[in-house]
């Protein structure tokens, strides 16, 4: 754990470890193999890069930048994040200014990068397809965007859309083990695994949640669950288990406790039982499965609703006892 304690200094590990060219890329082959076609052509049409969080569209984008640029590639690219700029002035000034000018090079044209696109309003969308015609021959746009269709259809039908898809298991752990022999932090394979089912396939999360769980030394399964604020699966697992037999009392007072020691809110909780009731450690009928997932829903509406957490929580383990009596259960 040499560097892992200094992990924090400057730099998020999920910056420090993004790929620099499009070759460095895993799990998007298809996409990267049409991109890299674009560097050995020395062209491109406007780009559209769609699809969930942290799957690599930024940094394909910025790799393709540096592939056809080189080192020098922030000359030739304008790099916007339309959360924070996306008004019409910036499109009709900034964007403008940039796209209209020309710089001399070996690549006939310049990129304007356009990262969370579909939180641009409908006045800058509107802008920007005409500018997107007008300097079409010296400047090329790549748009990336969580939603696609929050881009107005004049401006997807200029692109050609990339479909980004979230990452293979595999390929999460083996890159997370190779940050881990980077930073010298020792793990444990489990902890792993259980980033990636948090992570969902978001990368960037993935590697983030990584570098938190190895602030705190070895990287465990109880530390990774920890940083993150969610309870252990196996402490869910006993609620619902003692409520399931009847002892309706004693999972409504470890049901507190993880609560005030964890500082989960309702949702957190329910989304978590939710997860569990489906989960192959817990051996239940499936048409009470069915019963338990209906009434998970319908608490879980009550809470966003504004009804009381803990009051909510009290009754979904009251009808799992009443279920469990029902039933017959012996877990």
């Amino acid at each position: 754990m040499s560097s892992a304690a200094t992990a924090f200094e400057e730099i998020l590990w999920a910056e420090k470890y993004r790929p620099r060219s499009l070759k460095d890329m895993v799990n998007q082959e298809e996409i990267v193999s049409r991109l890299m076609k674009f560097v050995k052509e020395r062209n491109m049409p406007h780009l559209l890069f769609a699809g969930p969080p942290g799957t690599g569209k930024t940094t394909a984008a910025l790799a393709l930048s540096y592939d056809l640029y080189g080192d020098e590639w922030r000359k030739y690219v304008l790099e916007l994040n339309a959360s924070d700029e996306r008004g019409i002035s910036v499109i009709r000034t900034k964007v403008k200014e940039f796209a209209r000018s020309k710089l001399p090079g070996h690549i006939p044209f310049k990129i304007v990068l356009l990262d969370e696109a579909d939180n641009m309003t409908a006045d800058a969308q509107q802008a920007l397809r005409r500018l997107m015609e007008m300097y079409a021959e010296n400047t090329r746009f790549i748009l990336i965007a969580n939603y696609p269709s929050k881009i107005i259809e004049p401006i997807q039908s200029r692109c050609a859309v990339f479909r980004f898809t979230p990452l293979r298991k595999e390929d999460v752990i083996a890159r997370l083990k190779w940050i881990c022999s980077q930073e010298n932090c020792e793990y444990e394979e489990d902890a792993l695994e259980v980033i990636y089912e948090i992570s969902g396939g978001d990368m960037r999360r993935a590697i983030n949640i990584l570098q938190a769980a190895a602030a705190l030394g070895k990287v465990t399964v109880s530390s990774v669950y920890k940083v993150v604020g969610l309870a252990h699966p196996r402490e869910v697992r006993e609620i619902i288990r003692l409520a399931l037999m009847g002892k309706f009392i004693e999972a409504r007072e470890k049901l507190r406790n993880l609560m005030v020691n964890y500082g989960l809110s309702g949702t957190d909780i329910l989304k978590q039982m939710h997860r569990e009731i489906f989960s192959a450690d817990l051996p239940l009928p499936e048409e009470l499965r069915v019963l338990i997932a209906d009434y998970i829903g319908e608490v879980q509406f009550r809470v966003v609703e504004g009804a009381d957490d803990e009051i909510q929580l009290s009754a979904l383990l009251a009808r799992l006892a009443l279920l469990g009596k029902r039933y017959n259960l012996k877990l």
